[in-house]
């Protein structure tokens, strides 16, 4: 009697485990690599004791829910973190919406250190259009990515990624591959982070920005930011 009311227990146990939704009992192994997930109307709290505001960037609306706007001239984000450290492999993803008549050279990401090893997200503004531009220096080696041919449309909503992978850096543009190169890449160390500017206080982008996401993987364009 005593067994089968210990079996019938143990039975109640392993009935109710395996009722669990399956997210119960498994670990997502992309989300132990995210690395930082920036909301950017969010970040001043996020980031509470590692940010520094320039300018007045405004939080706004936008077709996603709140986003940070940035005016091209004063506003930008300065953290006491640099998420890219010691990886070899990453994905950089930001969701933005470049707005039109801002200055020609723009950076909105810029990561390491100020000339020294540092990896910078940028787009050239061309009327009511705009291109894409990424650079990373690692040691003694570089890598430009960027196309003047391939124009985009200001005052439109945006997900761009970049990735590396095995020394290959590739960036897209909605999920389809706009320009590919090659580095001999050592992971960069130190440095901080800068949004919305260069962190030398030069380049300021225009527009609004969603989200910013860094994974310490290369993912594929089926993993990225759903936008």
């Amino acid at each position: 009697m005593k067994r089968t009311f210990i079996f019938i227990i143990i039975s109640i146990i392993i009935a109710n485990f395996s009722s669990l939704p399956c997210t119960a009992q498994k670990i997502d192994s992309k989300a132990e690599l995210i690395l930082a997930e920036w909301p950017m109307a969010n970040i001043a709290e996020i980031m509470k004791g590692l940010i520094k505001v320039h300018g007045n960037p405004e939080v706004t609306d936008c077709k996603y829910g709140k986003a940070l706007s940035f005016n091209g001239s004063a506003d930008g984000i300065f953290l006491d973190s640099m998420p890219l450290a010691k990886l070899r492999n990453f994905t950089i993803e930001i969701i933005f919406q470049p707005q039109s008549g801002g200055n020609f050279e723009q950076r909105y990401l810029h990561f390491g250190e100020v000339q020294g090893n540092r990896l910078l997200l940028e787009l050239r503004s061309v009327k009511a259009d705009w291109y894409l531009d990424a650079y990373i220096k690692s040691g003694a080696n570089q890598c430009t990515l960027i196309d003047p041919g391939k124009l985009h449309l200001s005052d439109k909503w945006y997900h761009i990624a970049c990735v590396l992978d095995k020394n290959k850096l590739t960036t897209y543009i909605n999920g389809k591959k706009e320009n590919e190169g090659d580095i001999d890449f050592t992971p960069l160390i130190t440095g901080k982070t800068s949004i919305g500017v260069r962190q030398n206080v030069t380049s300021w982008f225009k527009g609004s920005i969603f989200k910013v996401r860094i994974t310490g993987k290369a993912l594929t364009t089926e993993e990225f930011m759903k936008f």
